[in-house]
């Protein structure tokens, strides 16, 4: 585990992340892109990659099994800005004089899922944000597909447990934007809700986060997506303990 810091590293980390967002997930990228295998975008310079490399595996592309990029607040508000603010509007974040860092194209590649790969790109994540003081994490995360009714229990079992507190709620932009209340609060199945759910964000809501309010329907990528943010001041006693321990959830 450790953050890119060569041009090689970074070439392996698109690499996952072509395999998983297009090969896998059918995302819509430039054709260059497609020609080189890499999954790779204009924030790419700014961000920090956290990779996770399969030791057994001798190819240095091919061994990078888990990927995570990383824009603290200092860095986007004097570069490019963030990621997420093309889908929602992050002023309470920016405006907030905290520091907060952006979390994104997170995946692992299929053969370690359902292991320890989350867990370990948790724990890098955690050293990284106890390391860079930072308070507030957030990013966007996907449900796979643009079909609202295959989600629809998911969506609104966030929209009435897990919004955000108002000064943390950011809203997503109208121009794409999916209403996360299909269902009305009696007519939620946690169970069904649960089952539609990606496992980082239930992960995320383990370690006590929410979500902004509506979700963003991303064609390019064949996602919907919502904002996730924890607030680590407002994070429970118990997953901050495992926090401070380097351990996450």
């Amino acid at each position: 585990m450790k953050l890119a810091e060569t041009e090689a590293e970074l070439v392996a980390a698109q690499r996952l992340r072509y395999r998983v967002f297009v090969q896998e997930m059918g995302a819509k990228i430039d054709p260059r892109s497609t020609t080189s295998r890499l999954e790779r975008d204009r924030f790419d310079p700014f961000f920090d990659h956290l990779i996770l490399r399969d030791t057994r595996i001798n190819d240095p592309i091919e061994a990078v099994v888990g990927v995570y990029r990383l824009l603290r607040s200092e860095v986007a508000d004097q570069g490019i800005g963030y990621y997420g603010a093309t889908e929602f509007d992050l002023s309470k974040i920016r405006q907030s004089g905290r520091s907060a860092v952006e979390l994104g194209r997170s995946c692992v590649a299929p053969e370690h899922r359902g292991g320890v790969a989350l867990h370990m790109l948790w724990h890098g994540l955690a050293e990284y944000v106890l390391g860079h003081d930072i308070e507030i994490m957030f990013g966007t995360a996907s449900f796979p597909g643009c079909d609202v009714g295959h989600i629809g229990q998911a969506l609104s079992f966030l929209h009435h447990h897990y919004l955000a507190p108002e000064d943390l709620r950011v809203p997503v932009h109208s121009d794409r934007a999916i209403q996360l209340g299909v269902l009305p609060f009696d007519k939620i199945d946690k169970l069904a809700a649960l089952k539609q759910m990606p496992p980082l964000i239930k992960a995320y809501l383990r370690l006590g986060g929410f979500i902004g309010e509506g979700a963003f329907l991303d064609h390019s990528f064949n996602t919907i997506d919502v904002c996730l943010i924890v607030d680590t001041q407002r994070m429970s006693q118990k997953y901050r303990t495992h926090y401070v321990r380097g351990q996450a959830v």
